[in-house]
Parts: structure tokens; sequence; C-alpha cells
């Protein structure tokens, strides 16, 4: 059984069409990546699969349960977190307190007004939000403020809030919108063989679907590419039956690309 279907997602804006009958399927424990040019319609599927927006025709389904008309905090609660292009944190907090915010549910409107938010903060879920902090590499940098990390430190923290977010013991989807987005090369690199390895480390498995515009943190990452192209699905397979793919070079990656060196990045 899939572990995410997609099926004839539609998505108009003021009567245009940003999604055109999309459906896709995603397997327990794949990671995926969703490319294609800039419009193709990626975070607007990601908005409709998160629950920031919602489709105007098709349906989402997560372990076989339906995700339609759920709000994104009751989406998360299933299972299913993302990351946006530019990295959400909260500057004014530390990065424990980042993670300690959004862990698993952490009832934030029960916290009172004020510097005593910040004490009862601290009480929630130290060990193991450390713990995530260290999986990351952050931890030399707990009590740092989010607003003092260089931005790739930025995007391994909100990676690790999304996983803060996740319930424990069930299956996880991540929803990782352009992780390696802003970074350098060697940046791309670490931050997607991060990716590789959290899902390897955690004890829930952990299904990813991440867009990307760096072919570099597409090849050697993914286990398998779809290609949107305005708003439908153009082409699927592994990414060198993609790299090969005439309409895809074509329309998007061009007809003299090659494929990017590896990576390093090691897949579970």
């Amino acid at each position: 059984m899939s572990a995410l279907q997609v099926d004839n997602l539609f998505k108009n804006y003021a009567g245009v069409q940003a999604l055109k009958g999309l459906s896709f399927e995603v397997a327990p424990g794949e990671c995926v990546a969703l490319i294609g040019p800039n419009g193709a319609g990626k975070s607007t599927c990601f908005a409709c699969l998160a629950g920031q927006q919602l489709p105007t025709q098709g349906h989402v389904r997560w372990q076989g349960e339906s995700l339609d008309g759920l709000t994104a905090t009751q989406r998360l609660q299933r299972g299913v977190a993302r990351t946006f292009q530019v990295a959400h944190t909260f500057d004014a907090l530390t990065v424990l307190q980042n993670i300690q915010l959004v862990w698993r549910g952490t009832n934030t409107a029960a916290l009172q007004n004020g510097w005593s938010v910040l004490k009862r903060l601290d009480h929630v879920a130290a060990r193991s939000a450390t713990t995530l902090a260290d999986s990351v590499g952050l931890k030399s940098s707990l009590h740092l403020l989010a607003g003092e990390l260089p931005y790739g430190a930025k995007k391994r923290l909100e990676l690790a809030m999304a996983l803060a977010g996740l319930p424990p013991h069930q299956p996880g989807l991540l929803l990782l919108d352009e992780p390696a987005a802003g970074l350098g090369a060697q940046e791309r690199s670490a931050m997607m063989a991060l990716v590789r390895s959290v899902m390897a480390s955690l004890t829930q498995q952990v299904t990813v679907l991440y867009t990307e515009h760096n072919m570099d943190a597409v090849f050697g990452v993914a286990d398998r590419v779809l290609v949107l192209i305005d708003g439908e699905l153009a082409a699927q397979g592994t990414p060198h039956s993609i790299a090969e793919n005439v309409l895809v070079r074509q329309r998007y990656l061009g007809q003299h690309f090659q494929v990017p060196k590896s990576t390093g990045v090691q897949h579970a």
C-alpha cells in the first residue's frame, strides 16, 4: 500500500489553474524529489498536501486516511509536517526553545503570556529536544538565538522543528520545500545527507517528499523523481531515467544537461 496518495488534484486561483489533475503515489519510507520550472505548481502542491491551502478538487490520503478538509494542525497530528523555501524559525528564541515550542503538540495556547512562557517552555521535553538538536548537528548551538545562526544552520533547525512536531510511534511524512535553497554546493550535499541519515536513524518510519531546483540535491539523493510542468505530472521515474527523458530535457533540464557528480549521499 502507498503511504501517500494524491488523486486528481486541481487548484484554481481566480481562474488560473495552478494544478491540473495531479495524481501520484509515494511508497512508505521512500525519498522522492518533486522538480520542475518556476511556476510549475510545486509549492501549491505542497500547500495542498500540508493543509495551508485546500484544493479546488481532488483527494489526498495519508496511510489510507483521507486528509480532505483537514487543517495544517490536524494533518500534523496525523504525521504530516513541512518546511518552507525560506527557513521559518522563531528568531527571538534559542535553538532548544524553537524545538521545544513545537514538540509533539505542545499546547502553547495554555502557556501564560510574558516571561513565564519561556520558563515553562524550558521544561518541555528538554532531553528529547536536545537529542534531536544533536541529530541535526546543532548540539553546540542549543542556547544561541535562532536569529544568530548562519542560514545553513537555520535550515537544519527548521528540519528539527518539523521532526519535533511529528507524533511519536507512527509513520511520518516530511514535506521539504527546497531544503537546500540558498545553500552552497557543499552545504547542499551536507543537508541532503542529513535528511537521509535522519530518515535512517529514527525509530519511526519517515517518508520524504521534497522540491528542489538544484540537481545535485536530486541525483544521488532521491529514490525517485516526479516532474511537474504547468501543473501536470509530466514524467516520473528514477533520477537517471528522468535525466534521459526527452520532454523533461526540452521543458526543464535543457538539452545539454549532464548528471551531477556523486554528492556522496548514502541511501539508507
